[in-house]
């Protein structure tokens, strides 16, 4: 057997179709990324499909966020010409079902820890809490948590603060 990977296509995107049975879901915040991902990254991986030859569709088995994104970019549609990159499994439906569960379990989850080292490495090389926002997808409340998990005496110990804390010693009127 072939791996489908070395048989890539670009297919119109009226040609696809999701299908209808993965559960996957994923939150806006993480569709934002995936669409700047795309948008800075282009298309790394195609979308594992199954060609429907009846109704000449491809169903989608795997990828159907970044067929989605394809569907709702503007951007993005006009830069790839309406074309997704896709690959054919030919198997019949319970195998494809199988595949799409198969391929959503083994993404995994993000590690904490794992991705506390990449924000304070990228500060550390001088990279601003808005950049680090913008090109990993988060909000200033996570890039700020992550910082706090790694360490604020790191992060922090160069930055000037308010003396607005400084009670101590004083009485305070009551």
């Amino acid at each position: 057997m072939t791996s489908p990977v070395y048989n890539v296509q670009a297919v119109p995107i009226e040609k696809v179709m999701a299908n209808d049975y993965n559960p996957n879901a994923v939150a806006p915040p993480e569709m934002r990324l995936l669409e700047l991902s795309i948008w800075e990254d282009g298309y790394t991986q195609p979308v594992v499909t199954y060609y429907d030859s009846e109704k000449d569709l491809y169903i989608v088995v795997d990828g159907f966020h970044r067929y989605k994104i394809l569907k709702t970019s503007k951007r993005i549609y006009e830069r790839e010409k309406g074309l997704l990159p896709v690959v054919v499994i030919d198997k019949p439906i319970e195998d494809r079902m199988a595949s799409t569960i198969r391929h959503n379990r083994a993404r995994g989850t993000h590690n904490v820890d794992l991705m506390s080292n990449i924000v304070a490495e990228l500060h550390q090389i001088g990279k601003s809490d808005s950049w680090i926002a913008k090109k990993l997808g988060m909000d200033a409340d996570e890039v700020l948590r992550l910082k706090q998990v790694g360490g604020l005496a790191d992060i922090f110990r160069d930055k000037e603060f308010s003396k607005s804390w400084d009670v101590i010693g004083k009485e305070l009127d009551v």
